[in-house]
């Protein structure tokens, strides 16, 4: 069953459209966009299972400049 989610990004002090584009090129990450408000990207993802989300966020909160996330399933 494919699972949906959004991944909003704050970052420190790293330039937001990097962070996007270093997101984009994760397995599963459909969309990646530097935004402004609270959070400076938002990802668009869809993995097999809540697993496959919790290591792909891992992965995000490995790219220079990531501070922190939110992660939000989508029905």
């Amino acid at each position: 069953m494919q699972v949906a989610a959004y991944v909003l990004i704050q970052a420190k002090g790293e330039d937001p459209w990097q962070i996007a584009k270093n997101v984009s090129k994760l397995k599963g990450v459909k969309m990646a966009h530097s935004v402004t408000g609270i959070y400076d990207v938002i990802a668009y993802v869809e993995v097999n299972n809540l697993n496959a989300i919790a290591q792909l966020v891992r992965k995000v909160h490995a790219i220079k400049g990531v501070e922190r996330t939110h992660t939000a399933i989508s029905a």
